[in-house]
C-alpha cells in the first residue's frame, strides 16, 4: 500500500474522480488501497451510489489494463519478475483452460487479485467472461464496504 497521506488527500479532494483514479491504480500491480479513499468519501457525506459506481468502474478499468498487460506478456517475464516456477505456470495454465474468464470473480481479492487478472490475460481467457465476472466481484466488494461503513 502507498502510505502517502498527501496522495490520499489528493484523491479525497477530487471526490468521485479521485476515487475512480485511486480505484484504477489499486487494480494494477501498484500497491495502493482504494478502500481508504472510499470510506473517507463516504464519511464525508458522499452519495453511496455514486461512490459505488466510481470505485467499481475505476477498479474494473484497472483490472482490464492488467489483463491486457498479461496478454502482451512472455513466460520469461513472469518467471523473472514474478518468480513463477514452471510447475506454478503449468498449474495456472490448466486452471485457466478449465475455468477461463470465470476466475475473474476473484480479482477483487487483496494481493492475489491482480496476478489473477494478469494470468488470465496471459492465458487469453475469454475477455467477455473476464469483464463480467471481474466487474461483478469488484462491485460486490465495494457494495459490502459501503454497506459496512454507512
Amino acid at each position: 500500500m502507498i502510505p502517502n497521506t498527501e496522495l490520499s488527500e489528493f484523491f479525497v479532494s477530487h471526490g468521485v474522480l479521485g476515487l475512480f483514479l485511486s480505484s484504477f491504480l489499486a487494480a494494477t500491480i501498484l500497491p495502493f488501497s482504494s478502500e481508504i479513499i472510499l470510506v473517507t468519501l463516504l464519511k464525508l457525506g458522499g452519495v453511496p451510489e455514486e461512490l459505488l459506481i466510481s470505485a467499481t468502474l475505476g477498479n474494473s478499468c484497472g483490472g482490464l489494463l492488467t489483463y491486457f498487460i498479461g496478454r502482451l506478456g512472455k513466460l520469461e517475464w513472469a518467471q523473472r519478475f514474478l518468480g513463477i516456477s514452471d510447475s506454478q505456470f503449468l498449474k495456472y495454465q490448466l486452471s485457466s483452460e478449465k475455468y477461463g474468464g470465470y476466475f475473474g470473480i476473484l480479482c477483487w481479492l487483496p494481493i492475489i487479485g491482480d496476478p489473477i487478472a494478469l494470468a488470465l490475460g496471459y492465458f487469453k481467457a475469454s475477455l467477455r467472461s473476464f469483464i463480467i465476472t471481474m466487474t461483478l466481484g469488484k462491485f460486490l466488494r465495494y457494495a459490502v464496504i459501503i454497506y459496512t461503513f454507512s
